[in-house]
């Protein structure tokens, strides 16, 4: 147990720094190649480096494989190979806007690596209710998730450090659940996420030095993904992510279609006079989250992502309790 709690520790350590250390330099470069996009909801629309996905997937390589080194097993290996492939998605997707159905396709196939691997129960695990053994449909839904949890990370990636915040947040929760569960082993490879995700808020934060694209969205989306399957946790993965599932529902009620949120032509968010953000009164404009939070009246940037990131604790907290009931059999 001493063992397990110093590589704990370390590679932790080796999430954060890594993250930490080179996203300064990440950033300097692409500067330097003029890779940035301008922020609409800052006065003065100040130009923000993007993508951040390779700082992210240094910090998650480097960590999972340190692990590997100890404990070379193929749940590991699946993180890896699916995290690694979602990014490599996400940053086709930076560098060009591609159909809607691009993402949602390619991260399903990035999803094969779970199934060869043979790192999946076909049991489902419900609190109280115990577990159904869906063989089959398990595996449609391992297809299932990891577009999910990628594109549901990357649909709440709208404001100033949101995505990295709420994975911070989600994934801590997963962690504390999978101990909660005695799944120690995905418990210990899920902590680079939570690590990785909280050293990229510390630049992502309003007000952002940088941005994570796509390329940095679906790899902490799919790699939540993978740890929900390989860990068992389906359902207390999914309760933690609850406000960004919402809002990935709410956009797709609204706009019935698969589509690029670049490709959207009505903004659901507005400015005031003194750029505060408000809801806009556009019909055709799609519903989300942060529209909805909105409602109320206008709120400045930082304000809303507070709201969220209440919304994410609660979810959290949810997500805490589902696993403790996990142990409880009626």
């Amino acid at each position: 147990m001493l063992d397990k709690i110093i590589l704990a520790i370390l590679v932790s350590a080796i999430a954060f720094f890594s993250v930490y250390i080179t996203t300064p330099f990440l950033i300097k470069g692409l500067e330097k190649r003029n890779l940035t996009v301008k922020d609409y909801n800052r006065v003065g629309g100040a130009m923000v480096p993007r993508p951040g996905g390779p700082s992210i997937l240094v910090g998650i390589l480097a960590s999972e494989f340190t692990l590997y080194a100890f404990f070379p097993t193929a749940e590991i290996l699946a993180i890896l190979i699916t995290t690694s492939l979602a990014f490599v998605v996400g940053l086709i997707d930076d560098r060009k806007v591609l159909g809607g159905w691009f993402k949602p396709v390619a991260l399903a196939i990035s999803a094969i690596p779970i199934i060869l691997l043979g790192t999946y129960d076909p049991h489902l695990s419900f609190p109280l209710f115990g577990s159904v053994r869906i063989p089959e449909l398990y595996i449609a839904l391992v297809i299932f998730m990891i577009p999910v949890t990628g594109n549901t990370i990357n649909s709440i990636d709208v404001l100033n450090g949101v995505a990295s915040g709420f994975m911070t947040i989600a994934s801590f929760a997963l962690t504390i659940s999978l101990f909660i569960v005695h799944n120690y082993d995905i418990a210990l490879a899920s902590l680079p996420l939570g690590f990785v995700s909280l050293a990229f808020y510390k630049y992502h934060k309003f007000p952002s030095r940088i941005f994570p694209g796509d390329s940095g969205a679906l790899t902490l989306g799919a790699m939540y993904g993978v740890l929900a399957i390989v860990g068992h946790v389906e359902i207390i993965a999914a309760v933690a992510l609850l406000p960004a599932v919402i809002n990935s529902f709410l956009f797709l009620s609204s706009v019935k279609r698969i589509i690029e949120h670049r490709q959207i032509k009505s903004n659901p968010v507005t400015h005031t006079d003194d750029f505060r953000l408000m809801a806009t009164t556009d019909k055709d404009a799609p519903v989300t989250l942060v529209r909805l939070i909105l409602v109320g009246g206008p709120m400045t940037e930082k304000q809303v992502g507070l709201v969220i990131f209440r919304l994410a604790i609660f979810s959290a907290v949810l997500a805490i309790v589902t696993a403790f009931m996990m142990g409880v059999k009626i």
